[in-house]
């Protein structure tokens, strides 16, 4: 029995799954895949048709893309139902409930604001109020129909244009580890940016070690174990620029048109990533009391602002 025992104990350790990552730039940032596999050829394998996954997801949702069928829904005519994929139409469907979740804090109709507002970034120079005014009149997501029966997406004022960037990485980031849920391979990480979307634990951990950028300090990081979730972080720690003096983040403002000029930043801890960097977008763009309020709203959601005081969640 002894012999029994410490062969089948060998013979696990033979077969024990080994460490494999993956890499790859998409989105305006690194892509990287953690997973745990019996060998390097199952784990390329899930990794290539994540990867293509997610490929498939920019290639359909991007604004960077000219002839996304994102970007082209702009050039149709308004009032009228625009037959979409289904893979455009599930990411849309999914981004328009965050945005009825949160009010209008995360709004994928912005797209007009946000042309704008990059192009002030780029110059630093601040664009014209009636520029800003005429934009803010072509975005909201009320102005946003979709009919799930025959797959239409209607606009409902002139000069709309999507823009998908404040959940198109989460939801790469969910599909990608579908992906690797398909090959049996559940002890998966995905990180996109700054979301990272988790499987089951690594082999003898409690979850995976998750580094967040202490906020409020772009010098120090904070860990957190985490597994079966999500986890977001947004603010303007990086991505940031000054005009006439004014430090502006590149998160607009729905009420303003324009880039956040206060401090922000925001931890959303989430069941998936589509979810948590929404809520962190939105969690951003709302003041603290008011963040607090929606993430209690939201079953196995756990916000974490600047200070530490103001931790909230359940």
């Amino acid at each position: 029995m002894r012999i029994l025992l410490t062969w089948l104990v060998f013979s696990h350790l033979l077969h024990a799954d080994e460490r494999y990552e993956f890499e790859r730039p998409l989105m305006g940032t690194l892509f990287r895949i953690q997973t745990y596999a019996p060998s390097q050829e199952v784990a390329q394998k899930a990794s290539m048709a994540a990867f293509a996954e997610a490929e498939a997801i920019n290639e359909v949702a991007s604004d960077y893309i000219a002839d996304s069928e994102l970007l082209q829904l702009s050039k149709k005519p308004t009032h009228q139902p625009i037959v979409v994929s289904m893979r455009l139409f599930c990411l849309l469907e999914q981004a328009r409930h965050m945005a009825v979740l949160t009010d209008g804090a995360f709004d994928p109709t912005l797209g007009p604001l946000t042309k704008i507002w990059r192009e002030s970034r780029r110059r630093q120079k601040m664009p014209a109020a009636e520029m800003i005014q005429q934009a803010r009149e072509s975005s909201g997501y009320r102005l946003l129909a979709l009919d799930a029966s025959k797959r239409t997406i209607t606009l409902k004022a002139s000069g709309m244009r999507l823009d998908l960037g404040g959940i198109a990485k989460g939801q790469a980031a969910d599909a990608m580890l579908a992906i690797f849920f398909q090959h049996q391979l559940r002890r998966t990480s995905i990180t996109a940016g700054g979301d990272v979307r988790m499987g089951d634990p690594p082999p003898g951990q409690k979850g995976w070690t998750i580094g967040v950028r202490a906020l409020g300090n772009d010098m120090e990081e904070t860990t957190l174990t985490l597994s079966d979730c999500a986890v977001s972080t947004s603010g303007d720690l990086q991505q940031a620029v000054k005009i006439d003096g004014v430090r502006y983040a590149h998160i607009i403002d729905p009420q303003t048109g324009l880039g956040l000029s206060r401090p922000v930043a925001a931890t959303v801890i989430a069941p998936t990533a589509a979810q948590s960097d929404a809520l962190a977008t939105a969690c951003c763009v709302l003041m603290p009391e008011q963040a607090r309020a929606l993430i209690c709203k939201i079953p196995g959601c756990t916000l974490r602002l600047p200070d530490p005081a103001t931790e909230s969640g359940r």
